[in-house]
């Protein structure tokens, strides 16, 4: 057994192409992989999603960006320091975009600004930033409302486009996703990445080629200089193409198939405990709820409603029996690893069924009541089945729960409109800051916070942990803000996600906690 641990549209630019094609032809590797869901657009502004981004991140560069140990290294940026009105940072000389125009700090300015508009999921990672001041081409400063000790973590997912052509192809503001906005840049990108998009079908296939004019060409391990990426949804058909030699790398196979794929000559499975939680999300902000027979009421407004679902939801033997004991039963939206995260907090309470039915009486809701709970069936590990599992735990306290369950391109616009009443969500952490789950998620409006829930306390909070430099009175302040989330409970955890990739021996793919594929440190032999 191999197992091992470790920490349609075609897109062809011509100018594009032949730097590509230039590239490929210098001895380079093939790597052809799978996953269950393809990236949701191309718009580097436009969804900050796991799949999306990763996709994304190997066209668009950031400032800085993560390696395989999640370590904040330079990227567009060489350096960067604070300044009396924010961060100052150097560019990287001499990049140019795959279009062939230069990189500069008006792109860079252009870009910051282009992810602070309404449209932009990752306007929330910089709503400190109130400006940008070019100092020259290869300088600028990011003005910020006060001192930001963590922007430059906030800044790794802010992809850096060319102006000129955001601007040639009417696509100044970022695509509105959740409003199924078509725009030219869902399906057309030019970055300044590693690779090209030579070939693009959603949902069927996306060929990249090596970029022979990226700056970071002979500065990294990697030796692939094409990429194939084919979406497979069904697991079976997934691990199959594995098996088969049909592809070298499946970045998420069925978990019960993963001692199949180390009993197989040539072929091997790693784990790592990822920097994401698993959890349900209740609207209680509403007077009442869309799809349960309750009326003039909302269940989940109340908190001993939402204290008896987590009492009734029976974290073990999900780990057992759904996730194959891949998955670290959780209580708190923040795992090991992220700056927050506390051992009390996340450790969820044992299974109570009497007591779950004895809060739900004192709320009121004895005879129980029925809602619908919205999950995705293409995203996290075995989604679909924790979410049939939740089903029946939750009828053992009188919740009559009918289940919906979307791929994630549907799922996901309904929390981003409020359209859910109760749902599955994950969160990873690219911060590895508590402060990016409060942001997201509890702060009053949050662009993820689809609960209604509201606390002034734990706003002023977010808002304060966001300027503070003293690193103990932030850690305090952090430790408080989660005290006010715990028991307020608007998300009950059920835990925290253990990734398993499948590859081909020969094929090395350095495994991270946050579950993205740095082609430029692979290496097929």
């Amino acid at each position: 057994m191999r197992h091992l641990k470790t920490a349609a549209l075609a897109v062809s630019v011509s100018v594009m192409a032949m730097t590509a094609a230039q590239a490929a032809g210098h001895g380079g590797k093939t790597i052809k992989w799978t996953s269950q869901g393809d990236a949701l657009t191309l718009d580097p502004h436009s969804q900050n999603e796991g799949p999306t981004t990763a996709m994304n991140g190997l066209v668009y560069e950031s400032l800085v960006t993560r390696d395989p140990e999640l370590n904040l290294v330079p990227e567009l940026a060489t350096s960067w320091e604070p300044t009396e009105d924010g961060w100052m940072f150097k560019l990287r000389e001499g990049v140019t975009f795959h279009g062939g125009e230069a990189l500069t700090a008006g792109d860079v300015a252009f870009s910051i600004n282009r992810a602070k508009q309404e449209t932009s999921d990752f306007r929330t990672l910089i709503t400190s930033v109130t400006g940008v001041r070019v100092i020259d081409d290869y300088t600028v400063e990011l003005v910020t409302d006060g001192p930001n000790p963590i922007l430059p973590n906030q800044l790794t997912n802010i992809f850096i486009m060319d102006s000129g052509w955001a601007t040639e192809n009417n696509v100044v503001r970022p695509q509105d996703y959740a409003a199924s906005e078509e725009t030219f840049s869902i399906r057309n990108a030019n970055g300044t990445g590693p690779y090209i998009i030579t070939e693009r079908l959603p949902e069927e296939m996306t060929v990249l080629e090596a970029n022979a004019d990226w700056w970071g060409a002979g500065q990294f391990p990697g030796n692939v200089t094409r990429i194939e990426y084919r979406p497979i949804t069904n697991a079976a058909t997934r691990v199959a193409a594995l098996l088969s030699g049909e592809v070298d790398f499946v970045l998420d196979p069925p978990l019960q198939d993963l001692e199949r794929i180390g009993n197989t000559d040539g072929l091997r499975y790693e784990t790592v405990a990822q920097i994401r939680s698993i959890f349900f999300g209740y609207d209680q902000g509403a007077e009442e709820l869309r799809t349960s027979n309750i009326e003039g009421a909302n269940p989940f407004a109340d908190v001993r409603v939402r204290k008896a679902v987590s009492l009734a939801i029976d974290r073990n033997a999900i780990q057992r029996v759904v996730m194959d004991g891949l998955s670290v039963p959780g209580g708190m939206v923040a795992s090991p690893g992220v700056l927050g995260w506390n051992a009390e907090h996340d450790t969820p309470p044992a299974v109570d069924i009497a007591a779950a039915q004895a809060l739900m009486a004192e709320a009121g809701y004895g005879d129980g009541f029925s809602v619908r709970l919205d999950c995705p069936n293409n995203r996290y590990n075995n989604d679909e089945a924790i979410c049939q599992a939740a089903v029946s735990m939750l009828a053992r306290i009188g919740i009559d729960v009918t289940l919906d369950a979307l791929p994630r391109s549907q799922h996901f616009p309904k929390i981003q409109n409020r359209e859910t009443d109760f749902y599955l969500l994950g969160w990873g952490v690219p911060t590895l800051d508590s402060h990016y789950i409060f942001s997201f998620l509890m702060q009053t409006g949050g662009s993820w916070n689809a609960t209604g829930y509201s606390d002034p306390e734990l706003d002023a909070l977010v808002e304060a942990m966001l300027t503070e430099t003293d690193i103990p009175a932030r850690t305090a302040m952090i430790e408080q803000a989660w005290d006010i989330v715990q028991a307020a409970e608007p998300y009950t955890t059920i835990h925290h996600q253990v990734l398993a990739w499948g590859l081909r021996d020969g094929v090395t793919v350095p495994m991270a906690a946050d579950d993205t594929p740095r082609f430029r440190y692979a290496v097929v032999e």
